[in-house]
């Protein structure tokens, strides 16, 4: 069928909304009209490690599934649903619950094609890059399959909906699937942009009080105080440990890093309190240097986490009761965009103008 998708032709070349034809779906796999995709940070990532050549990115989309293959169960036509990354299922990390760490991640999620390697999108006939996470939602139609579409209620707004798929799962489930942080713990969260304040939502919901957010810009830290933080404090202020010290009453307990600093991630496991745990789920720089000797005497654990630890199936539903009630508002981290402006919103999520664009049709 004929599409209309934002289509990325080199790193450093912007969208361009071009017609392509998408196949039709496989007895595996489920058609869905995107409504809306969230912009994430690591749509640009990947777009900037690309060779050159056109690609379909987008890995937050919501819509409405127009036809579904003939071997698919659990989903059907007329189905609102949020996409999210995609797993095998049968390999002994997913058949353990732990579906983020599935051993074919890159080849379900990054190769640009199906996992047979043949591609899903096409312009004059020549391959074009789809497939991202199993879904390339920058796009007016989308070919997923049942295991990353959840189907959600028709009360749900989706462009609140749409950011559930990645980074806003990736900010409340390292809080409340790895952090676990009980009401008095002291957290503090490195980068206030959307996977960090969707984290600090997440703590509010868990019932914890006094939060710290860390962000170099003034707006973020102002948003993140209205959204419940004790305190926002300046890394580039002075001394980021003392003053992570200072805000926590002697260190943090609980610690999430989004920024993928390496100075930033080595300062946060500095400022653990003995024993504290400290979740990195930023993309940056490859290595860094920590001190493994106040790391080992001190108890502390440094561990990665993806996709925050969430199975979309269990974990999206439950954010959404937690935003039905109020207690999880991520309304007011979204700016929505039309599609056709997806160039003024990536530049607004790279100036900070916005914490997490929604593009919508």
């Amino acid at each position: 069928m004929r599409i209309t998708a934002a289509v990325a032709r080199a790193p450093g070349s912007p969208f361009v909304l071009e017609t392509l034809d998408l196949d039709d779906p496989r007895p595996d796999e489920i058609l869905v009209r995107v409504a809306a995709a969230g912009l994430c940070h690591t749509d640009l990532v990947a777009k900037a490690a690309a060779p050159a050549g056109p690609a379909v990115l987008g890995h937050e989309g919501a819509g409405v599934v127009e036809r579904v293959g003939g071997a698919v169960r659990g989903v059907r036509p007329g189905d609102r649903v949020v996409l999210s990354y995609r797993s095998c299922r049968a390999c002994r990390l997913c058949r353990a619950g732990r579906t983020a760490y599935c051993e074919r991640t890159a080849l379900l999620n990054n190769s640009g094609r199906r996992a047979d390697g043949s591609a899903t999108m096409w312009r004059d006939g020549t391959p074009v890059a789809g497939s991202f996470f199993g879904q390339s939602s920058f796009a007016s139609h989308a070919l997923a399959s049942a295991d990353n579409a959840v189907v959600v209620g028709r009360g749900a707004d989706l462009t609140r909906a749409a950011p559930l798929g990645c980074g806003f799962q990736t900010g409340a489930g390292a809080v409340l699937n790895v952090l676990r942080p009980e009401p008095g713990a002291r957290l503090v969260i490195y980068g206030a942009g959307s996977v960090g304040l969707a984290a600090l939502l997440a703590a509010g919901a868990a019932g914890v009080r006094g939060a710290v957010a860390v962000d170099v810009r003034p707006g973020r830290r102002a948003l993140a105080v209205r959204l419940g933080a004790d305190a926002a404090l300046d890394p580039d202020a002075g001394d980021l440990v003392a003053a992570v010290r200072g805000a926590t009453g002697g260190g943090a307990t609980h610690a999430l890093d989004t920024t993928g600093v390496p100075s930033v991630v080595a300062a946060a496991a500095k400022a653990l309190a003995p024993t504290g745990t400290l979740v990195v789920v930023g993309l940056g720089e490859a290595e860094l240097t920590v001190d493994v000797r106040d790391i080992m005497v001190g108890g502390k654990t440094v561990r990665g986490c993806v996709e925050g630890d969430a199975v979309p199936e269990r974990f999206i539903p439950r954010l959404l009761a937690l935003q039905a009630d109020g207690r999880f508002p991520v309304g007011d981290l979204v700016t929505v965009y039309p599609f056709a402006e997806i160039n003024r919103a990536v530049a607004d999520h790279c100036s900070g103008a916005a914490v997490k664009p929604v593009l919508v049709w």
